[in-house]
């Protein structure tokens, strides 16, 4: 039996990728705060290099956190996500007339920590706070989302019945 704790950070660490910590930084600002599902399409969806290898430390989390802990993908919530400068790998590549020419090839140290929101009520104030929760109404972020869906699948409903598809 895997004792659940929700005071527990489950986190992912991810050293020496061959990227600038700017570049994985510009990613990471976007997914930070994020409940696991919706950061994992983002990370789909977004067109940069960086995205692959957060994705891939991001399902690691998480998994860690369903095999370790016991905890719901569901529930789970980024709760910090850091880019560090790793070492620079040094390189020459020949030119001309016998001369060289350095390379020089940064490297990050990515971390990300995921966080069980099930029975945490400080987080949901913390959304009410930032805007996460427009409205008192919603004590649960699930509820959000549950409603956001049904909302669009009116929509949808709705816009795909009056259209009249031509292929002229």
């Amino acid at each position: 039996m895997i004792k659940r704790d929700p005071n527990v950070e489950v986190y992912a660490l991810g050293q020496h990728i061959c990227m600038s910590a700017d570049k994985a930084r510009r990613v990471i600002d976007q997914i930070r705060g994020r409940s696991y599902e919706e950061t994992l399409m983002i990370l789909e969806l977004m067109p940069y290099r960086a995205c692959y290898p957060i994705f891939k430390l991001v399902y690691s989390a998480a998994a860690n956190a369903s095999h370790n802990m016991g905890f719901n993908e569901a529930d789970l919530i980024i709760s910090k996500a850091e880019v560090n400068r790793g070492t620079i790998v040094k390189r020459l590549k020949p030119r001309a007339r016998g001369r060289s020419y350095p390379i020089r090839r940064p490297t990050c140290h990515i971390t990300i920590v995921l966080q069980d929101i099930s029975k945490d009520q400080k987080y949901f104030i913390w959304l009410r706070k930032y805007g996460w929760i427009y409205k008192d109404k919603y004590t649960d972020i699930r509820e959000r989302y549950l409603y956001m869906i049904d909302r669009d699948r009116l929509k949808w409903a709705t816009s795909e019945s009056e259209v009249v598809w031509d292929k002229k």
